[in-house]
């Protein structure tokens, strides 16, 4: 089949499950990165006859996105703040959203001279990597429950050659906290999706990404915010800094949980003007 046929066949596939942009972007990945042509080739050479192997595993993948799994994982990574990173069902495709929450927390740091940070919920561990490659002189930490996520992040880590100290625990379980160490700074992107909302996502998030990253029980909404207010009291230092992704629906409710328990706290919007992050300092 020719590569121009073959890529107007896959768009043409894909158009009932995604919109137009979608379906390009995702076409456009498929294709550079398992047949190793970019739009640059299919323009040039759109007569040119697709290899036997190379057909197969595009046929392949347009099956899997047929049955909605993310294009990432088929591809077998994503990028984030300028890097790719591995990825798996293990972990969380990464999101523009938390790139915004980084960004504000690496100039939080560089303003106020931070040293040690804590990211709770790590997954493919493209926070604390991505944190590192900026802010190579930081002490980096990072909590993560599931050991298959702490794989691919140990690996991601290796791959960008930074030095992130692992923890595998329960965050919830507040016996594993001892020992822990007093950090400067706390930033974490937990699960916050009520069970409620299962059926309101796109297929592609419910059927395959790792539901222990992305929701949590219909009535403990914020079952992971009071742990990190709890935590925050023994664990981040004076004047030290908490940053948090949340649920548009409850950014303010996060906030006034931390005002209650003695921060400093504000919502602030993401690029779409959606509240979807909480900053909380502590002063006493």
């Amino acid at each position: 089949m020719q590569l121009k046929e073959l890529y107007i066949h896959f768009i043409k596939e894909l158009k009932p499950l995604y919109n137009a942009d979608e379906a390009s972007v995702i076409s456009s990945m498929i294709f550079e990165t398992i047949a190793q042509m970019d739009k640059s080739t299919l323009i040039i050479h759109p007569n040119r006859i697709v290899e036997k192997e190379k057909l197969h595993k595009i046929n392949l993948a347009l099956e899997q996105l047929k049955l909605f799994v993310p294009v990432q994982y088929i591809i077998g990574h994503g990028w984030f703040y300028n890097l790719q990173f591995k990825v798996s069902p293990a972990v969380l495709v990464p999101r523009p959203e938390t790139e915004e929450l980084l960004a504000m927390v690496i100039d939080f740091i560089k303003t106020h001279h931070k040293q040690t940070v804590l990211d709770i919920g790590t997954g493919s561990g493209c926070i604390p990597i991505s944190m590192k490659k900026t802010l190579p002189d930081i002490f980096v930490s990072a909590i993560e429950i599931s050991e298959d996520a702490l794989m691919i992040a140990k690996e991601n880590a290796s791959t960008h050659q930074t030095n992130i100290e692992w923890i595998q625990m329960d965050f919830l379980d507040e016996s594993c906290w001892k020992g822990l160490p007093v950090y400067d700074v706390i930033i974490s992107n937990p699960p916050y999706i009520p069970e409620n909302e299962k059926d309101k996502l796109d297929k592609n998030v419910t059927a395959h990404e790792p539901y222990l990253a992305l929701f949590v029980p219909d009535n403990q909404p914020l079952i992971f915010y009071e742990k990190i207010a709890a935590f925050g009291k023994k664990h981040l230092a004076r004047d030290g800094s908490i940053f948090m992704e949340t649920h548009e629906n409850y950014a303010k409710e996060v906030a006034a949980h931390f005002i209650e328990e003695g921060y400093a706290a504000v919502v602030k919007k993401d690029f779409y003007k959606k509240e979807r992050m909480v900053m909380a300092t502590r002063f006493r």
